[in-house]
């Protein structure tokens, strides 16, 4: 199987976690997220233990929201002592509503309102990751009312291109997030920040991009990172003490994709991060990164029920699903690869080469081309794996369609953590 937590039991089902996903399918319907909770934690923790273990005393991983965000899964990092970055102020309200301690809590974004900005320092917030003179100076005056000096990261772009996808590669200069490096326009900006009352600048951000197996990106861009952090030192006689290197590990939707050594790379990383202080004469900073998807996209499996199985003779096969783009509109928007299995008989060797669609009017709403599978039939499950990571995040109500359950797996026992939309959820807002 793709991943450890994935297996067929003697019935000739697919199992996550040991748990019986056609049972689960009939039990809860389709579609259905199913997510291993003992997978998550362990994948936090082994970034919690590598980065203890290889990085300066206060490094931390922080969990990216934009993966996954709901009030269960910052319960859980919360237990499990992770911080948590944030994009937008209702990630920051769910997270303030499920008891995360948002000290811990990083809030980013390249438009954040007066709004956004009062509601976050309101509720306590750590750290703003600041992006640019605007929000700089509506941070400023914000805190200045609140009678607090808030501290910041400023995230900046090293002009690295860590050749993944085009829409998420954002460490290049030309970005819509951050302040260019390369321009001089970052160093001065910081001139800038140092002449506010109400903000303590302790560090900078960056962020490549998303989907990398190599660490050479990262290193690349700690020397960039590090190389400003000096001369802001040597030039204005600041010195900060925070480097966060944003996220981007990859993870295997396939079998063509390479397997990642979470605590190899860090122990790497960190020892290149340790010699370009050296070359610098810098003293080491505490890291930040911000895993997402490498801590929770092999926890999830998204369950479909199989419609019909339609042959264009000469041409190609579709397999209809009662799911599609809604729910993972990933591969509408980047032609992301997944691996799909008929769940039903996951024991039987593939026999079938089908184009999995959705149930959308929209000739793009598919799931993934060209796989092959057991050939399925109407009513059986289908599941599409790898799935825990922007899927729920990105799900909509396109078609008037209502979004689907989630179901958390612990030690054998199914627990509901999102309860599926109903069609009176659809029309709440609606005014007559």
């Amino acid at each position: 199987m793709l991943h450890t937590n994935l297996s067929v039991n003697e019935k000739g089902h697919l199992t996550l976690a040991g748990v019986d996903t056609v049972e689960m399918a009939e039990k809860y319907s389709t579609p259905l997220y199913l997510v291993d909770e003992e997978r998550v934690r362990e994948k936090m923790r082994t970034y919690i233990g590598a980065m203890n273990k290889y990085f300066p005393e206060g490094s931390m991983p922080l969990f990216a929201s934009k993966a996954l965000c709901m009030k269960k899964i910052y319960k859980i990092a919360a237990d499990e002592g992770m911080g948590i970055d944030l994009v937008s102020p209702g990630e920051l309200y769910t997270a303030k509503v499920a008891g995360f301690p948002l000290e811990r809590a990083y809030f980013h974004g390249n438009n954040k309102t007066d709004a956004d900005i009062k509601l976050a320092i309101d509720s306590g917030l750590g750290y703003f990751v600041a992006d640019n003179r605007e929000e700089l100076d509506a941070i400023d005056r914000i805190a200045h009312e609140a009678g607090i000096k808030q501290k910041i990261l400023l995230r900046l772009t090293p002009g690295i291109d860590p050749h993944t996808h085009a829409a998420i590669t954002t460490g290049k200069v030309d970005s819509k997030f951050g302040t260019a490096i390369e321009t001089g326009q970052a160093f001065e900006l910081v001139k800038y920040i140092l002449t506010l009352e109400n903000i303590e600048l302790e560090g900078f951000h960056c962020h490549i991009g998303s989907q990398c197996f190599e660490i050479k990106p990262f290193c690349d861009a700690a020397d960039i990172m590090i190389m400003f952090m000096a001369k802001i030192k040597d030039r204005l006689g600041k010195l900060t003490t925070t480097l966060n290197l944003g996220g981007g590990f990859g993870v295997r939707y396939t079998e063509a994709d390479p397997h990642i050594d979470i605590d190899e790379n860090i122990k790497l990383i960190a020892k290149h991060i340790n010699d370009t202080c050296s070359r610098f004469e810098f003293e080491k900073p505490r890291i930040l990164m911000e895993p997402g998807r490498s801590i929770v996209a092999d926890a999830g499996v998204t369950l479909y029920s199989v419609g019909s199985v339609k042959t264009i003779t000469g041409y190609k096969s579709y397999v209809s699903i009662d799911g599609g783009m809604t729910d993972n509109p990933r591969y509408a928007l980047y032609q992301s690869a997944y691996t799909v299995l008929n769940a039903s008989r996951a024991d039987q060797k593939p026999d079938f080469t089908a184009t999995v669609g959705g149930r959308c009017c929209e000739s793009g709403d598919l799931i993934q081309e060209d796989v092959e599978i057991k050939k399925p039939e109407r009513g059986e499950k289908l599941a599409v794996l790898v799935t825990g990571a922007y899927n729920y995040a990105m799900a909509s109500n396109y078609n008037r369609l209502p979004r689907p359950a989630m179901v958390m797996i612990k030690d054998g026992v199914d627990t509901l953590a999102v309860r599926r939309e109903t069609y009176e959820d659809l029309v709440r807002n609606d005014m007559d």
